[in-house]
């Protein structure tokens, strides 16, 4: 499995089945882990493209502990009360306990990807950008999260293919999403 320079940051990936050390150290037990899931695989351009305008799929439910946050906290110097301070979020803050930082559930984008997709036979992937991201609702402590994606578009520029995909974080049990967005890949394929 190819893995991007910044799924890096310690998760239990979805097939490894084992965890990765470095700044982040999720403590996943096997059972928060996607691994049950049968990926897809894309192994070129044709098989990117015949996905366009479809759902690609959607990823199993993640929990947030607090301890991610913690770690995001200290990964991003924001230690904003609301995020890392329990006992105040719960009496202080509209939610009764602590959020997840944005960006947090943000940075698990690549992670759900590559839990979801298998794009095999690449040279290349980069990550190129987010466009239109817009967060719906707070992901609160505890809460359960998952992607779904679909190709918004896909165009071949000389050899590299530009795969722009639509993302929506689910939350488990509510109506509105963690957020929306556009997510940009680059893949250099083989062929």
């Amino acid at each position: 499995m190819s893995v991007p320079y910044h799924m890096l940051q310690s998760v239990t990936f979805c097939c490894a089945k084992s965890p990765i050390s470095s700044i982040f150290y999720y403590n996943y037990s096997l059972t928060n882990t996607i691994s049950d899931m049968s990926k897809i695989k894309i192994r070129s351009y044709a098989e990117f493209e015949s996905f366009l305008g479809k759902k690609i799929g959607v990823t199993e439910y993640q929990k947030i502990t607090q301890d991610q946050i913690n770690l995001f906290a200290d990964a991003t110097m924001d230690h904003q009360w609301i995020h890392t301070d329990e006992k105040r979020a719960e009496k202080e803050s509209p939610f009764g306990t602590t959020i997840a930082h944005g960006y947090l559930t943000v940075s698990l984008l690549a992670y759900h990807w590559n839990c979801l997709a298998e794009v095999t036979n690449v040279k290349l992937q980069v990550n190129y950008g987010i466009n239109q991201l817009k967060f719906g609702q707070p992901v609160k402590v505890n809460d359960e999260v998952r992607i779904h994606v679909y190709l918004d578009s896909i165009i071949n520029l000389r050899g590299i293919a530009k795969a722009q995909l639509k993302v929506s974080m689910e939350i488990k049990g509510e109506k509105k999403p963690a957020f929306d967005a556009l997510i940009t890949f680059l893949y250099h394929f083989d062929d």
